[in-house]
């Protein structure tokens, strides 16, 4: 930061702020935590000494949160891949079911973009597929703040939903599947060549919202990618060669997602990913009806309360996934 040309290249300073606050927040917290257990130690002995219960109990309930925070301050260490740093797409489609699994899409994504407001980071509509009747078939949003696709790359998965169907007259229990896919937002210092000659690109009229320019234009832009057979869509923007700009971004970022699944070996497409919607495949079950209950099949952690689940409180989910995978 003490180079002359530090500031010139303005996309390269901010990500090296972004990573120098990181860690000198962590370094803080660990030593703010240091000074906390000695000064809880001094006092329970001296509590100790005069048989105080009451202070004692107070200082073991004080030792419990600290350990909780030591806890969290260990998950952010694992947060040193090279995309963890990166803002995030996240990808979410209904699978089969019809209504009632356009609905949960629909849940799955306010949880997320609840999530994120919590957060106080920043995020927006890139492309969405209203249901027939309720929800939405397909939806891509972006999340733009700190870390964010370092908290969030576990999510990519198959969700389960169990509930009473507010869509069926006879009040019977219905079963549902959303497939997630969360991906980073590449800068500008990752090369990736995409060629013209292995695109196609398509256009088609916008729904949803957007004001009167809607369904008037072919603004909305559809890439394929021929080799990968990756496809992305975008049609937030007015402008069809805004559209498209966000399209080629999107692709960059898939591309690059692809080439990072490979080096950790988990060589898993898109379409694989999508074809399996269904049962045996969940990464997360969130039962509403017998009983009321949300469950990583993966980490075996557990909430009792799946509203505040679904109103974004999944931090307790996500520290878990990157507990596990270290």
């Amino acid at each position: 930061m003490l180079d002359a040309n530090f500031w010139k290249d303005k996309s390269n300073s901010q990500k090296i702020i972004k990573e120098k606050k990181f860690y000198e927040d962590l370094v803080s917290s660990y030593e703010k935590s240091i000074k906390n257990l000695k000064d809880l130690d001094e006092l329970y002995n001296l509590a100790f000494d005069e048989k105080n219960i009451d202070v004692q109990n107070e200082l073991l309930t004080n030792i419990k949160d600290l350990k909780d925070l030591v806890k969290k301050n260990e998950i952010k260490c694992f947060l040193s891949n090279e995309a963890d740093s990166l803002n995030c797409y996240i990808e979410i489609h209904a699978g089969a079911g019809g209504t009632e699994s356009q609905d949960w899409a629909e849940m799955l994504r306010r949880m997320y973009l609840k999530w994120s407001s919590q957060k106080k980071f920043k995020s927006n509509l890139i492309s969405e597929h209203k249901g027939d009747e309720a929800g939405i078939k397909s939806s891509t949003i972006n999340i733009e703040g700190d870390y964010v696709f370092g908290w969030l790359k576990k999510e990519s998965g198959i969700h389960r939903l169990v509930r009473i169907s507010p869509f069926d007259s006879g009040a019977r229990r219905h079963t549902s599947f959303a497939s997630v896919w969360v991906y980073p937002v590449v800068d500008d210092n990752i090369n990736i060549e995409i060629l013209e000659k292995d695109l196609r690109v398509d256009t088609y009229r916008s729904s949803g919202a957007g004001g009167q320019h809607v369904n008037t234009t072919d603004s909305a832009v559809r890439i394929t990618h021929l080799p990968s057979k990756i496809v992305v869509q975008c049609q937030n923007e007015r402008s069809q060669h805004k559209n498209k700009e966000t399209c080629l971004k999107m692709l960059k970022a898939r591309l690059y997602d692809f080439e990072l699944k490979k080096k950790e070996k988990e060589n898993q497409s898109n379409e694989s990913t999508k074809s399996e919607i269904g049962w045996g495949h969940q990464i997360r079950s969130y039962v509403l009806q017998p009983y009321r209950l949300v469950k990583d099949n993966r980490s075996n952690h557990e909430s009792s309360d799946p509203d505040k689940v679904l109103d974004g409180d999944i931090d307790q989910f996500l520290e878990e996934s990157l507990y596990l995978n270290k």
